[in-house]
């Protein structure tokens, strides 16, 4: 059994969007993320990701299944439920990943004080 994923996990006052480095959609990171120690259903993936509709996460999961990153399982029984889970290549992201993360922390000031100063504001 897989531990509960924190609602929390993605702080709105932190918010991932900040980082300049992107993998795949919007959401993409974080949703590989939340498939990190294991199989998801889709209702567990909307807990932390407060902000993303049915219809999108839908897509984003589409998306990252079509680049080979994410496995769909359909059980039929007993009760029919689908689970998400990394591939072998998804899971090569997390290194990648957890690299970006940590420089983004390390540059934190340095991207929001840009942004402040910037015409173009939060566009992106």
């Amino acid at each position: 059994m897989t531990e509960l994923l924190d609602p929390d996990m993605f702080d709105p006052v932190c918010p991932s969007g900040l980082s300049p480095i992107r993998f795949g959609d919007k959401w993409a990171g974080m949703i590989i993320r939340c498939l990190e120690q294991g199989p998801r259903r889709f209702s567990e993936l909307r807990i932390p990701l407060h902000g993303i509709t049915a219809k999108v996460l839908t897509q984003s999961l589409r998306a990252l299944e079509r680049d080979g990153l994410v496995t769909r399982t359909v059980h039929a029984e007993p009760a029919r439920r689908v689970d998400y889970e990394l591939t072998p290549l998804g899971r090569s992201l997390l290194v990648p990943m957890a690299a970006a993360c940590t420089w983004a922390a390390e540059h934190w000031d340095e991207l929001i004080d840009a942004r402040e100063a910037s015409p173009l504001g939060n566009a992106g």
